[in-house]
């Protein structure tokens, strides 16, 4: 096990007695799940040494949409009285051909982010006021990329991503409540160990109806990898729309 990953083990396992003591007297927790739609545009940047090439892709959703192999999206958090925890879940699926100068690309790329933390909240209404969060981000990657060169006197040649990244995530969000029917949420935090820095940012805002609440805002995340000699960075922004059920 790598010293980032004996540090990751370290830490859930500080979370978890905060998050086991963290039920408030009458046993009660309030909990809440969103299946939700990230319409994102993707920008990589893929680099190699052996050989010398460089791939850079930036996609609007509207050509996204022409691409995608497959995108699922969940997140569920619970909480007591001073104390929650929180769970995320992202797959994206991409294939891509594209042509440039003097070869063509064919690039395969699965993602998968998922993120767990404790929540320490210390205001008197629960999901409301300043709240801070540490724990754990996964990414999960697996890109092929394809060179062809057009010229035959080149060979064919391929490269490979295949690994699974462990970061230690902390945190903070602030959520203001201007009504009974609406909130309002900024996210920010960032996650640090088997990446070179990931980055991530959201404001969210909540209409609040009798089962649940409708949830649509904006996030922001970033990631830099670096494997062997291959760097790949890989941003993704755009509008999330969800509906929140509360339990």
């Amino acid at each position: 096990m790598t010293p980032t990953r004996r540090r990751l083990v370290a830490l859930l396992l500080v979370a978890a007695p905060f998050t086991a003591n963290a039920t408030p007297s009458d046993g009660t927790w309030d909990w809440a799940v969103a299946p939700y739609v990230w319409a994102a545009s993707i920008g990589t940047d893929y680099r190699t040494t052996t050989p010398p090439n460089s791939v850079s892709n930036d996609l609007n959703f509207d050509d996204v949409l022409d691409k995608i192999d497959g995108v699922f999206e969940v997140r569920a958090e619970g909480q007591g009285d001073a104390f929650g925890v929180l769970a995320d879940f992202t797959y994206f699926g991409l294939a891509d051909e594209d042509d440039h100068r003097f070869l063509r690309t064919e690039s395969d790329l699965d993602l998968r982010l998922i993120e767990v933390a404790a929540v320490w909240s210390p205001g008197t209404e629960r999901f409301v006021g300043l709240e801070t969060f540490a724990g754990a981000r996964v990414i999960d990657l697996d890109i092929t990329t394809q060179f062809l060169p057009f010229d035959p006197a080149f060979p064919n040649t391929s490269r490979e991503i295949s690994e699974t990244y462990y970061d230690m995530m902390i945190g903070a969000r602030y959520t203001w409540a201007p009504s009974d029917k609406w909130r309002v949420t900024l996210r920010g935090d960032g996650s640090w160990g088997d990446t070179d820095g990931t980055w991530n940012a959201s404001l969210m805002a909540q209409y609040r109806t009798a089962h649940g609440a409708w949830a649509f805002g904006y996030r922001y995340f970033d990631v830099d990898l670096e494997e062997a000699g291959e760097t790949l960075s890989v941003s993704l922004d755009g509008p999330v729309i969800g509906y929140v059920f509360h339990f």
